[in-house]
């Protein structure tokens, strides 16, 4: 698949969702807005765009599937995480318009090109930031006593299929987050599958948990969920009629509080929508012959292989074009 072309019919930007916040009582400022010009009078005071996400839409000249694939990034993450893997590969944006999919490629609100609003005028706090530190520890690249200022000194887990020579370039990505804005990019999904649906759902960490949060609250927009190590899932499963996929990659430690306690909620998730009655299967990398994944199996030095599998699951899943039927 690496080799075949791509025949693309259109590619178009949206922002969608959000609403208007207004801000008020703050200073005039007198700020040097160009080089080289005078100072002049700044005023925000006023109204803002706030909430909206940013979506690209990919559309191929032939798709063999009648639905798109919305990919739905991670928590401290961008749209950018599919477009390309940080050592040079192909992402898998690029793997499922060769498999024929036309693909939309969000960024959720605070996010990327979504844009973020003021604080504490509109968010109430400030943001999060990922140090290089946390990532290489919760995305379970290495051992914390493996992670070191120099690349070169670095000591990654055995096996690890994360191009370890470009962690560096990966930490480039991370973008500041808002613990507490679910309800906020909730929404914003929303009006995108609304203007967009039915979707096919490929969701990474946040955006997993977000995937099948949408897949139980309309399930008229999803045909399908593909959720790659999710995290906050739902609360209570409910019949949805929607096929779901959960993919687990590997160097999941028993000291692990954390990836213990996904691992709890999103299994047991998983078991309700079995016993609701959904299609509710299991991809385990390392028992189907994948060992080594982190938590970023679409960075992996092995993503092809992974991306297959998934591909594999969705044609099995996903409903192909009928002669006559309309595209969304």
């Amino acid at each position: 698949m690496s080799d075949t072309p791509v025949l693309l019919a259109r590619i178009r930007s949206h922002h969608l969702g959000g609403g208007q916040a207004v801000v008020q009582s703050l200073p005039v400022q007198t700020r040097r807005m160009v080089d080289n010009a005078s100072p002049r009078s700044v005023d925000m005071n006023g109204t803002y765009a706030v909430g909206q996400l940013y979506v690209q839409e990919y559309r191929l000249h032939a798709p063999r599937h009648a639905l798109p694939v919305l990919l739905m990034h991670g928590g401290g993450m961008t749209g950018a995480q599919w477009e390309a893997t940080p050592d040079g590969r192909d992402g898998w944006l690029w793997r499922f318009l060769q498999a024929g999919f036309d693909v939309l490629v969000a960024d959720a609100p605070e996010r990327g090109r979504a844009s973020w609003a003021m604080f504490p005028q509109v968010y109430a706090e400030p943001p999060v930031f990922r140090t290089q530190e946390e990532a290489w520890t919760l995305f379970r690249i290495g051992p914390r006593d493996g992670y070191a200022a120099a690349p070169a000194a670095r000591r990654a887990y055995p096996g690890q299929q994360f191009p370890v020579p470009a962690f560096d370039a990966f930490a480039r990505q991370f973008v500041p987050r808002w613990p507490g804005h679910d309800d906020m990019a909730l929404s914003a999904y929303r009006a995108l599958l609304a203007q967009f649906g039915p979707c096919l759902l490929v969701g990474h960490s946040q955006g997993g948990g977000y995937a099948a949060r949408l897949a139980r609250d309309c399930p008229r927009h999803v045909r399908a969920v593909a959720a790659i190590e999710p995290t906050g899932m739902p609360t209570q499963a409910a019949p949805t009629g929607v096929p779901h996929l959960l993919a687990w990659g590997d160097h999941f430690l028993p000291e692990d509080a954390v990836w213990a306690g996904y691992r709890r909620e999103t299994d047991r998730y998983w078991a309700a929508l079995r016993q609701a009655g959904d299609t509710a299967d299991t991809l385990d990398l390392p028992a189907a012959g994948l060992p080594g994944n982190s938590h970023f199996c679409m960075l992996d030095r092995n993503s092809d292989q992974v991306a297959d599998r998934l591909i594999a699951w969705l044609d099995a899943h996903a409903p192909l074009p009928r002669r006559g039927e309309p595209r969304c």
